[in-house]
């Protein structure tokens, strides 16, 4: 494992920041810590890099536990945070060879320049920082963490203020880091995680609330799937629920259907075999409840 975070709570003054929170992350995985506002995102972000200290857990990059391992495990770890410190005085050249200096990297002119083509910044490499586009900002915080050439990479919430297209680049950016480098994305953007992660563990009020693989935590937050399957006319809809076994079948008008399902396999061939075999002819079928937004308001909405 790249990450472990094992029982790790923060409080400050009367707010629990974070409440017994434990997960793990493989080598080369892209995982999206997503939650609302006031989550705990960035205070988990800021323990698993050493900036806080927990009340109570441990976290280990790599085998090292953050708390102890000094500057061994600080070299392992690439961080953005969320306000993305930078000094608008320097030259982007000037800043990363700085950078690269902190982390005693062998060719800093030859990792500088690797850094500024991965991140896209060839055309404003010449120009001071204050005078770049946020966008442009942030390639640079993403270019400074990674110029190290660390084991894992933890970004928190990288594209929060940018405009559309800035969004796109950035996530394009991020997916490609993330070929190369364990990677945590800390967001309250259900898209974001959708667009560039491999796995999601979604937090709420310093607790988790669900995570994995998408479709997996889709499953286990709904107790089960829904599919919408439309025919060209009605069914027999007694049939098609002991054909696939399904918890319910709704009538929602024009003979489409709402089929429930406990979701522990994937019933999509079923419903085609029985359209087939039953002489109806379907129209369309499509997946209701596995998308990110449909989780994401389930698993954290007021209890």
């Amino acid at each position: 494992m790249s990450v472990i975070v094992d029982g790790i709570s923060k409080t400050f003054g009367q707010q629990k920041a974070l409440d017994n929170v434990s997960f793990s992350i493989d080598k080369g995985e892209v995982v999206g810590f997503l939650g609302p506002n006031g989550a705990g995102k960035s205070t988990m972000m800021k323990i698993a890099t050493g900036y806080l200290t927990p009340d109570s857990g441990k976290v280990e990059i790599c085998g090292i536990d953050v708390a102890t391992g000094g500057k061994e495990v600080r070299r392992l770890i690439g961080y953005l945070p969320e306000h993305n410190p930078l000094y608008l005085s320097m030259y982007v050249r000037e800043y990363l060879s700085i950078i690269a200096g902190m982390y005693d990297v062998v060719n800093v002119a030859a990792r500088v320049d690797d850094m500024i083509d991965l991140t896209g910044l060839g055309r404003e490499a010449h120009k001071r920082i204050g005078a770049l586009s946020k966008g442009y900002r942030q390639r640079v915080g993403i270019a400074q963490a990674l110029i190290g050439n660390p084991e894992v990479v933890i970004l928190d919430e990288p594209t929060t203020g940018l405009d559309p297209n800035q969004i796109v680049e950035i996530r394009e950016l991020i997916r490609n880091v993330g070929h190369e480098h364990t990677l945590m994305l800390s967001t309250h953007i259900m898209q974001e995680v959708e667009a560039v992660c491999d796995s999601v563990i979604i937090i709420d009020r310093g607790k988790i609330k669900a995570q994995g693989k998408t479709a997996e935590i889709a499953i286990k937050a709904r107790g089960g799937e829904t599919i919408e399957v439309e025919f060209n006319s009605d069914i027999n809809t007694n049939m098609l629920c002991e054909a696939v076994e399904a918890q319910d079948i709704e009538s929602i008008g024009n003979h489409t259907y709402k089929i429930t399902h406990n979701g522990q396999r994937d019933i999509r061939a079923d419903v085609f075999k029985f359209a087939v075999s039953n002489n109806y002819t379907m129209l369309g079928m499509r997946l209701l409840n596995s998308d990110m937004e449909t989780l994401f308001h389930e698993v954290t909405k007021e209890e």
